[in-house]
């Protein structure tokens, strides 16, 4: 086992925060992008924040990760997002 799959034991709540560009549409584009990864996720605790300025937003889905690959394929999926900016 490497050392960050040591760091998780699986299931448990992981927070991701994904930062975009506000947009029309955008916290429900990236709540399907994590129903499709996450289907037990609860559009209900999404947390959003916009910027100061308030040209983007920050939203952060609490996802109960099953494994390493899910989050790596969920990451994946939202950095492809074209007005997604960062996802940590």
């Amino acid at each position: 086992m490497s050392e960050a799959q040591a760091l998780l034991a699986y299931p448990c709540p992981f927070p991701i925060k994904v930062l975009g560009r506000r947009a029309p549409g955008f916290a429900q584009q990236v709540v399907s992008i994590v129903l499709r990864h996450a289907p037990d996720f609860e559009p209900a605790s999404l947390e959003m924040r916009p910027s100061r300025e308030g040209r983007y937003l920050s939203l952060t889905c609490t996802v109960r990760a099953i494994s390493r690959e899910q989050l790596d394929a969920l990451y994946r999926e939202l950095c492809d997002h074209p007005a997604v900016v960062m996802v940590l």
